[in-house]
């Protein structure tokens, strides 16, 4: 009996073992098994970071490959406010080096995260001091910054991009799909009592970097132009000025130039005020430079020809009860003398005798009223009103530059199609797209927009625009050894607080093209508000002739003068 009871109670205790042992591999094939996913993820969550890092940003060059916009690899600090005994003493201590305030890196160190920013994008010596620290909780990783190397060289056209890579202005915003590069992701992980943080090891996977620009931007091209208007702004202690360059051939954008300038490196103390791209932003009266078109729609309609004879008024007409003045008191002129003097009644007599229905079928011709489609944000179209809101005096005055506005680039592109035989081209500033190994994968053709004009009336145009430079008031545009075609333009701006015409407040203004028998170059100069004298003959002609002189001999253009050789008597 009792022998049986010994044996039955070695079956329970058997039974109960494996029920145990049940229970126990039940348990870890769930585990192991079932929920395996689950809980790996959960560790991954507790012991693991995953943090969003820009991949690297494409490379912006000008069109002989010198860099104008590149990515390089900085610091970035981070930390962990968990794994931290005395946020305080670590915030003293970062905060020379981070150069912020202790108060605020403590704030951000005391918050129940896992991980925060503490300062993104150092400067490489600020990393250094950081590793010589090696504080725990405290960790550094390496981001691409936007970094221009030229400063302040073409800032208005290039723009900048922010903290987080994104583009911002001008060409890294307009091309920010292409420049962009593939996010990647670092895996940062901490030890079971969340004391270090560090860098997992290999990103999980490879980013893609963003594609590379080529720009159709002559970097010397650019330094002169701005070098000169920069001179010019001062001199004339000007409130701003532009200079467009293009190849009117093509449409390209050789130099864009605005004054004053800024550093795309330093850009979070400005007033955005200063890193809008004026020339193609801000539209202007453009006053006499908008005598060119007239001229070149007049002939084209057979209303004049060069040759044709305008009564000068002696300097005085009435037009709808206001009067139109001249500069001087001319009589008989022949029409070229109207454009050459750049004479406003010879002007407004040409434009009426025109009519308003074709002066405005050849403002639109022109471009004006109208975004030149441009690769770059925040183009303006001007403005070119309908003839039914014209009054009984706007066809006088747009013949004149008045009552019109016009972008710096589409008075430059308008005055480039005369020089280009008639016909207007698209401007553009990005010439290629190619991938990080350097493979092509778009390039971007010149663009031809239309026919305006006749071959035949650009040349007329030009002989008269000529004449401008020799014998008018653009004779300080003038470029040794080389024939210029331009027009002046002197602009009195509205004073917003009567309403009317200011006294003293003017744009001046030269637009033109040189060679004049074979353009290369295709320029427009802007000075706003010049002191004392404010003419554009006298203000911007000059920067024409400087930029002019010194871009046609970095590019080798021979000069039309003939060479004579001195030659020694025996």
């Amino acid at each position: 009996m009792t022998g049986s009871f010994s044996r039955g109670r070695r079956y329970v205790l058997l039974l109960l073992l494996l029920c145990g042992f049940g229970v126990v591999l039940f348990r870890l094939v769930t585990l192991q098994v079932w929920q395996a996913a689950k809980l790996s993820a959960k560790a991954d969550r507790q012991h693991q970071k995953t943090v969003s890092l820009e991949g690297a940003r494409g490379t912006i060059v000008d069109r002989h490959g010198k860099i104008l916009a590149i990515n390089v690899e900085v610091p970035s600090v981070f930390g962990i406010p968990n794994a931290l005994d005395s946020p305080l003493t670590i915030a003293r201590q970062l905060s020379p080096i981070l150069h912020v305030r202790t108060d605020e890196l403590e704030r951000k160190l005391r918050q129940e995260r896992s991980f925060v920013w503490l300062a993104r994008k150092l400067d490489p010596e600020q990393g250094r001091r950081l590793d010589h620290l090696s504080l725990d909780g405290i960790g550094v990783v390496m981001e691409g910054r936007r970094f221009y190397p030229k400063g302040a060289l073409l800032a208005h056209v290039l723009g900048f991009s922010g903290m987080d890579g994104e583009g911002l202005e001008g060409v890294e915003h307009r091309y920010e799909s292409y420049l962009r590069g593939e996010k990647r992701m670092m895996v940062l992980q901490r030890d079971a009592l969340g004391r270090t943080v560090f860098p997992k090891g290999m990103m999980e996977r490879s980013p893609t970097p963003g594609q590379n620009l080529t720009l159709t931007i002559d970097e010397v091209i650019q330094y002169i132009a701005e070098r000169e208007l920069d001179d010019a702004v001062g001199r004339a202690k000007a409130k701003s000025g532009t200079m467009i360059v293009l190849n009117p051939k093509t449409g390209a954008v050789l130099a864009m130039a605005v004054s004053p300038r800024f550093d795309p490196n330093a850009v979070s103390a400005l007033n955005p005020d200063r890193w809008r791209n004026r020339a193609l932003t801000d539209a202007y009266e453009p006053g006499s430079t908008m005598k060119a078109m007239m001229a070149a729609a007049a002939i084209e309609e057979g209303v004049v020809r060069p040759n044709t004879m305008v009564f000068g008024e002696h300097g005085h007409m009435t037009v709808a009860n206001t009067v139109i003045h001249d500069h001087e008191r001319l009589g008989w002129v022949s029409f070229a003398q109207v454009i050459q003097k750049s004479s406003n009644i010879g002007a407004a007599k040409t434009g009426m005798a025109l009519g308003e229905d074709r002066l405005y079928r050849y403002l639109l011709a022109f471009g004006f009223g109208q975004r030149t489609e441009v690769d770059l944000p925040g183009e303006g179209v001007g403005l070119v009103r309908n003839p039914r809101d014209w009054g009984r005096r706007s066809v006088a005055s747009i013949s004149m530059g008045q009552e019109i506005g016009v972008t710096p680039l589409q008075m430059v592109s308008a005055v480039a199609a005369i020089a280009n035989g008639g016909v207007l081209m698209k401007p553009y500033v990005v010439s290629e797209i190619r991938d990080a190994d350097g493979h092509i994968l778009r390039q971007i053709p010149p663009q031809a927009k239309r026919r305006v004009i006749s071959q035949a009336t650009a040349r007329s145009v030009t002989r008269i625009l000529e004449g401008v430079i020799t014998d008018g008031t653009g004779t300080k545009a003038a470029i040794r050894g080389f024939r210029v075609a331009g027009k002046t333009g002197t602009a009195q701006k509205i004073d917003p607080r009567t309403g009317t015409y200011s006294a003293s407040r003017f744009i001046a203004s030269f637009t033109g093209y040189v060679p004049a028998d074979n353009p290369q170059l295709a320029m427009i100069v802007v000075i706003d508000e010049p002191q004392g004298e404010a003419w554009g003959g006298a203000v911007a002609a000059p920067v024409f002739s400087r930029v002019g002189e010194q871009v046609l001999s970095y590019l080798g253009v021979p000069s039309s003068e003939p060479i004579t050789l001195a030659m020694a008597r025996k």
